[in-house]
């Protein structure tokens, strides 16, 4: 049987589990204005989602300053793409049940 209070409800929020999916869909970091963009949220909204799961030690940002307008880049760390793939089991675990 599923255990279902094994899905980390940090990942579980719509707009939480759309960053790590689009942070763990590839290697390198996404700026922020992409992420913005991709995930049509407002600055504010994806502000408290990204420090939720910086708390959580899911992702972590790192800010750029240079010539151009300052920028911060996310990236899943290693405990996040760990927590990611645990939910994603859980998840097609409920999948196949419901098959």
């Amino acid at each position: 049987m599923i255990d279902f209070s094994k899905l980390d409800k940090t990942i579980h929020e719509k707009a939480r589990l759309g960053i790590m999916t689009l942070l763990a869909s590839r290697t390198n970091a996404w700026p922020f204005q992409d992420l913005k963009l991709e995930l049509e949220m407002s600055d504010g909204n994806l502000i408290t989602h990204l420090r939720t799961l910086e708390q959580a030690g899911y992702i972590s940002g790192e800010k750029l300053t240079g010539d151009g307008r300052p920028q911060t880049l996310y990236i899943l760390t290693k405990e996040g793409r760990k927590a990611f793939e645990d939910y994603l089991a859980i998840l097609e675990q409920i999948l196949n049940l419901g098959k």
